[in-house]
C-alpha cells in the first residue's frame, strides 16, 4: 500500500503529573501511560484524518510498547516499520506542568528502544509510491546515528519523487542550536514545506529578524510553503509571489498542550496533499493544534476530520 505520509522517530510514553505545580522531584500522583512521541502523535492525527501514513521507530516488548502498538493500529497507522527491540524497554517521558504553563520533562530514551533508531530501520517497501516524507529536528537531535537515518530517509524520499516536509523542532536539550543549524542544512534545503516558528527561521538562516529569515528560506527553493508557527496566535503562510497570509488561531480551553504543533503538521500536510491552497490547509491545521489542546494525553485530542470540520463550522 503506497502511503501519503511517513514520518520516522522516538517512540515514547508519556506518565504526566494529574496537578499543575507538582514537580518531578518529590511523591506526588502521576496518570499515564499514554502513547506518545512527536512521529507518533503526528501519525495518528494523520491517519484519523484519513491519511495512509506510516511511522519507523522503536518500543521495548513491554506493557508501554503495547500500549503505544495497540493505538497506533487502531488508528491504521501502517506499523510495519515499528519494531520490537529485545533487551530494551520502552520509551518514556515523565511530565510536570509549571504554574506558567511551561512544562518539565525526564525522559528515558536514549537508552531505551527509542533511543536505538538507525538507518537499517528504512526498507524500500515503506517509500514506494509515497507522496510526502516528514522530518522532525528532535529526531535528528537524538545520536548521529539518528541523523544519518534521516539523511537515508530524504536520499530514499527523494528517489522516489516524494515531497518533503521539515519541523525543525529545535530541542537545545539534545542539540546545541549552533550544532542543529549546521546539521539541519540537508533538510532544510530539500524541504517543499517548511514549519518553522520565527525564532527557528532565523536560527536557521542566520539572520536577526523573521522578515529576512522568511525571505532566504522562499529564496533557496523555488515553489517552497513556508508555515511560520505562533502557537495560539495561529500561522502565517508564505510563498513566493503572493502575499504573506495571516491564519489566526481558535481560542480554546487547554487542558494538555503535549501533541499541539505535531497535530497541527499533520492538519497542514494531510489538507494540503489533498490539494487544498495553503492558507485553507492552515486553517485546518490551526484547528487541528487547537483541538489537541483540549484532552489529556497526547494523542486524546487528535480528531477525526468530520469533527475537525464541525468545530471550524462552529466558528464562522
Amino acid at each position: 500500500m503506497a502511503l501519503d505520509l511517513l514520518t520516522f522517530g522516538e517512540a515514547l510514553v508519556e506518565v504526566m503529573r494529574t496537578k499543575v505545580g507538582h514537580p518531578l522531584d518529590r511523591p506526588e500522583l502521576f496518570t499515564g501511560p499514554y502513547p506518545s512521541g512527536a512521529p507518533f502523535i503526528f501519525a495518528a492525527q494523520a491517519a484519523r484524518l484519513g491519511a495512509k501514513v506510516g511511522a519507523i521507530g522503536a518500543v521495548g516488548a513491554d506493557a508501554f510498547g503495547k500500549c503505544l502498538r495497540d493505538q497506533l493500529i487502531a488508528d491504521q497507522v501502517d506499523v510495519r516499520g515499528l519494531y520490537t527491540l529485545e533487551g530494551y524497554t520502552t520509551g518514556v517521558a515523565f511530565v510536570a506542568y509549571n504554574p506558567d504553563g511551561s512544562r518539565d520533562f525526564v525522559f528515558h530514551a536514549r537508552h531505551a528502544a527509542a533511543g536505538q533508531l538507525n538507518s537499517s530501520m528504512l526498507t524500500a517497501n515503506m517509500f514506494e509510491g509515497l507522496k510526502c516524507l516528514h522530518i522532525m529536528g528532535s529526531t535528528l537531535s537524538i545520536h548521529e546515528q539518528a541523523l544519518q537515518m534521516g539523511l537515508q530517509a530524504l536520499t530514499m524520499a527523494q528517489q522516489v519523487g516524494a515531497k518533503i516536509s521539515f519541523d525543525p523542532n529545535l530541542r537545545p536539550q539534545l542539540l546545541p542550536p549552533e550544532q542543529a543549524c549546521i546539521a539541519f542544512q540537508p533538510f532544510v534545503a530539500a524541504a517543499d514545506v517548511l514549519l518553522p516558528t520565527a525564532h527557528e527561521a532565523m536560527l536557521l538562516t542566520g539572520t536577526h529578524t523573521a522578515d529576512q529569515a522568511i525571505a532566504a528560506l522562499l529564496a533557496s527553493k523555488e515553489g517552497r510553503c513556508v508555515i511560520l508557527t505562533e502557537g495560539a496566535d495561529g500561522c502565517t503562510v508564505y510563498q513566493n509571489g503572493t502575499a504573506p497570509f495571516k491564519v489566526p488561531g481558535f481560542p480554546v480551553e487547554e487542558v494538555d498542550p503535549t501533541g499541539a504543533g505535531d497535530c497541527f503538521d499533520a492538519g497542514f500536510l494531510t489538507r494540503w496533499l489533498a490539494g487544498d491552497s495553503p492558507e485553507t490547509a492552515a486553517r485546518f491545521a490551526n484547528a487541528c493544534g487547537a483541538l489537541a489542546v483540549t484532552a489529556m494525553g497526547p494523542m486524546a485530542g487528535a480528531r477525526v476530520h468530520v469533527e475537525v470540520e464541525a468545530f471550524l463550522v462552529a466558528q464562522c
